[in-house]
């Protein structure tokens, strides 16, 4: 394998020492939600991004649907160049049951016992001694969130986490949290699709010195433009259940996209670097997190790292979509409600 000697942008991640290739890689495709896994590809897309200077790779303890597959996966991959890299990784979900997982239930789990066993089997599962990034995956209505920091705090302390995340959460719970252990980063879903962190959200980790990284930067791989109708995909991919994806929401995003295409070709890219360069211009204190399978589609990702867009360009792309994308990011039993 090359040796990484990309000249990559590296950003900063927020004021605590955090710091990243400005493009980061998110994993949770290789093993659920899109399909059948293709383990060889996903390693030699690790690789690839290794290669190509990206240090962020991201996962959790959720993509293996509580069997470590994920984590295994991403920890075999980076053997060879661990301590070049970050490992994040997540917490916050009971999948003991998986009849439970099956059945599409997500019970969540917080618990400061809960947390510490996890990090201990992500630690094992990733094969590594310390994880750098560990975020708490969705907020626990149940746990305070005191508790939650105070319990990554110790890990913190002890030497097994480098770095508290915290995965779509609201401005006042990253205030409480944040006032028992520094948050370092927030990851959230932010994208030319889904906007709704601008309100809130971004002002308030801004204020905090938190730095932001937002996963489904390519809306699930709509603007990509290579999409089909919801019921064109397998039952395992989320898609067939995503709202933008069902009829009515579905054409009018489609054209949106076919837009954005025409401007892309217009400048010489592809409408996914326009999507992810735009990201890239909402400030640099992001480094977002696509997530991919194909060593060809990360190299694209990662170029766009390297255009720079203009005043009049991000004009013309709010022109086309203004307020994100038609339908909401999750169904209702598992949308994300912000405190």
């Amino acid at each position: 394998m090359a040796q990484n000697t990309t000249n990559l942008p590296q950003r900063s991640l927020g004021s605590q020492g955090l710091k990243a290739g400005a493009m980061g890689l998110g994993t949770m495709g290789m093993t659920i939600a899109y399909g059948a896994p293709d383990e060889q590809s996903s390693i030699a897309t690790i690789h690839r991004a290794y290669e190509l200077g990206v240090t962020l790779f991201d996962t959790a303890e959720l993509y293996g649907l509580g069997t470590g597959s994920s984590e295994q996966l991403l920890g075999r991959a980076v053997e060879g160049f661990r301590d070049d890299i970050l490992l994040a990784t997540k917490f916050g979900y009971d999948l003991s049951d998986p009849a439970r997982i099956r059945e599409g239930a997500l019970d969540m789990d917080s618990r400061p016992e809960h947390i510490r066993e996890v990090t201990e089997n992500s630690l094992r599962h990733l094969g590594t001694d310390r994880i750098d990034v560990l975020y708490q995956h969705r907020v626990d209505p149940n746990v305070p969130i005191e508790d939650v920091a105070g319990t990554v705090g110790e890990l913190i302390a002890e030497g097994k986490v480098r770095y508290f995340g915290l995965s779509e959460a609201g401005p006042d719970t990253i205030r409480r949290a944040h006032a028992v252990h520094p948050v370092s980063v927030l990851q959230t879903e932010y994208s030319l699709f889904e906007r709704a962190v601008e309100a809130d959200v971004l002002p308030a980790v801004r204020e905090l010195g938190i730095g932001f990284v937002p996963y489904s930067p390519l809306g699930r791989g709509f603007l990509t433009g290579a999409v089909k109708p919801a019921a064109d995909y397998s039952a395992d991919d989320m898609r067939s259940r995503d709202e933008r994806w069902q009829p009515g929401n579905y054409e009018k995003n489609l054209a949106a996209v076919r837009e954005l295409t025409a401007f892309a070709d217009s400048k010489g890219i592809a409408v996914t670097q326009l999507a992810l360069a735009w990201l890239l211009a909402q400030g640099d204190d992001i480094v977002p997190i696509p997530g991919t399978r194909s060593p060809q589609r990360l190299e694209e990702n990662v170029a766009a790292a390297h255009i720079t867009l203009t005043p009049d360009d991000l004009a013309r792309i709010q022109e086309i979509l203004p307020h994100g994308a038609a339908g909401s990011r999750y169904p209702a039993a598992i949308r994300p409600t912000w405190q």
